[in-house]
């Protein structure tokens, strides 16, 4: 997640892209990644990422490259919900490319504050940037990541599930994201969604016009709704998917907030602040067609984000979930 000044998004900045000078490997990083991974690092250097945790690619003695984030220790746990979302996409993606965790825990020395770091280490990615190929080679990568994700939603369904929820509270960005298990969609989103986020707010001194409303009657508007509970990646903005470069191309997903949801929480929020090509969404209307009603549910299940970046930054964000609420509240009375 990345935000900008004014209360707009800002533009995904290149990942994984090298651009920076190659600095010095610290030793305490070199020495726990050979404890943790039996690889030789020799160099390290900044990449852009989101604007949470220090992004790095590690360059080994062997050729290979990896994608390291660092933080102070105490953000650990957001940097396991990463790992554990990032798995479990992996294990249900048969064609997208998703980073795979290869080591996470505390690096114990050498930081500046010399408490350590956190560090979760994944793999590495070639994102495309730019403008690179042909418009039409673009639109149909874009087309297949699209339909990769509608396969991935759908394979989700042959494994295990709790029903709605996930079995660990994570993240949205930097901000908690409550989880559990519930049977119910609608009191699912109700509750541990919108709930949480009005909540957050109340307690800051924003008591939102029309708020408990909304969530009384929001089980009315979902009761005809009856979703299966899919995977989702929950934090799909255009910052967190790209094409890829090698390795036989196709599309990556990253930086997730994972739990079991309607399927178009994932195609509504990759509405919200634009990014995706058409060609996404009609890849993934070609592989497994949004339902009926699909438009109507969009500024419901995109009021939760919203309210998450109202919260975490304020500005207009405070004004355009205050419409959202009235605008629902005025189209189903």
């Amino acid at each position: 997640m990345a935000h900008a000044p004014g209360g707009m998004l800002a533009a995904p900045q290149p990942r994984r892209v090298a651009g920076s000078p190659v600095q010095h490997a610290p030793e305490p990083l070199a020495t726990w990644l050979q404890r943790q991974l039996g690889v030789e690092l020799q160099g390290q250097r900044p990449v852009g990422g989101g604007c949470i945790h220090r992004a790095w690619e590690l360059q080994l003695a062997d050729g290979r490259r990896l994608f390291a984030k660092t933080n102070r220790p105490a953000l650990l746990p957001v940097l396991e919900a990463e790992a554990d979302g990032l798995a479990a996409l992996h294990r249900a993606a048969a064609e997208l490319r998703i980073p795979q965790p290869l080591a996470l825990g505390i690096c114990p020395a050498g930081s500046p504050t010399g408490q350590g770091e956190a560090v979760l280490v994944l793999d590495w990615l070639e994102l495309q940037h730019g403008s690179g190929g042909t418009p039409e080679s673009r639109d149909q990568a874009w087309w297949q990541l699209g339909a990769n994700l509608a396969q991935l939603h759908r394979a989700s369904l042959q494994q295990p599930s709790g029903g709605f929820g996930w079995s660990r509270d994570n993240f949205i960005g930097s901000a908690p994201q409550a989880n559990g298990w519930m049977a119910s969609w609608s009191q699912f989103f109700g509750q541990r969604r919108l709930g949480t986020q009005l909540q957050q707010a109340e307690a800051s001194g924003r008591r939102l016009h029309g708020a408990a409303a909304l969530l009384e009657r929001l089980p009315r508007w979902l009761e005809a709704h009856h979703p299966d509970p899919c995977l989702v990646h929950g934090d799909l903005w255009s910052g967190n998917a790209a094409l890829v470069n090698g390795g036989g191309g196709g599309g990556a997903l990253f930086d997730p907030a994972v739990y079991r949801g309607d399927r178009e929480v994932d195609l509504a929020m990759a509405e919200l602040f634009g990014g995706f090509p058409t060609s996404f969404f009609q890849g993934y209307d070609a592989t497994w067609p949004r339902p009926q009603g699909y438009q109507q549910r969009v500024a419901l299940y995109n009021l939760y984000h919203l309210l998450n970046h109202a919260n975490l930054f304020g500005g207009s964000y405070w004004q355009q979930a205050g419409e959202t609420i009235n605008g629902l509240l005025s189209q189903y009375p």
